[in-house]
């Protein structure tokens, strides 16, 4: 079994990595880096899937809220909590809002489409993007690729392949629970 999922992950774990950050994908992003420190691909092919992923999603939600502004989907994400915060940011600040918009937990689908809704010119909107995906995707897949050498120096170059699958599967896990409280800690802010 644990050969099957290192092929798995040797054949599409870039794949995932891509996918996994079209969205919100920091915990695709640390993985691509933890696993291009056990060596299943090279760490720059981790940043440029991560890179990928977060470009085109971010641009692909920006194209959202420019093309289908009255869509019933965009009018959904409008009233989720964030977003108005998010207009305001954007018409304050709108360089900075696009730069900084993927570090703000909750508000990069909602961002996207805001920004889309703004008056922000597309070529600025891809260029700033751009910037920011890859300072982004070189951060996250550092982090990641550190977390790897952090977990090698504690627990020793010994650690078998089943065991980094393991480790990953762990690092994964505890992403997901940190952004699952803190999920349900905005929509309680958010209640009140």
């Amino acid at each position: 079994m644990d050969r099957l999922i290192h092929g798995l992950i040797e054949q599409y774990g870039l794949l995932a990595v891509f996918l996994g950050c079209l969205a919100e994908g920091e915990t695709a992003a640390l993985l691509g880096g933890f696993f291009a420190h056990q060596r299943l691909f090279a760490p720059w092919q981790s940043v440029l899937a991560a890179f990928c992923g977060a470009a085109l999603g971010d641009t692909a939600f920006f194209l959202l809220g420019r093309r289908y502004a009255q869509h019933p989907w965009v009018a959904r994400l409008r009233t989720r909590p964030g977003f108005d915060r998010a207009d305001r940011l954007l018409r304050q600040h709108p360089n900075l809002f696009v730069l900084s918009n993927r570090y703000i937990y909750g508000m990069r689908l909602v961002g996207g489409v805001a920004a889309g809704l703004a008056e922000i010119p597309l070529w600025r909107f891809v260029l700033l993007n751009a910037t920011s995906a890859l300072a982004w995707a070189l951060l996250f897949t550092a982090l990641g690729y550190g977390f790897g050498l952090g977990a090698e120096q504690v627990l020793g170059r010994a650690l078998h392949a089943h065991q980094r699958l393991w480790l990953a599967l762990g690092l994964a896990l505890a992403m997901a629970l940190v952004a699952a409280g803190l999920r349900r800690r905005r929509r309680r802010h958010a209640g009140h």
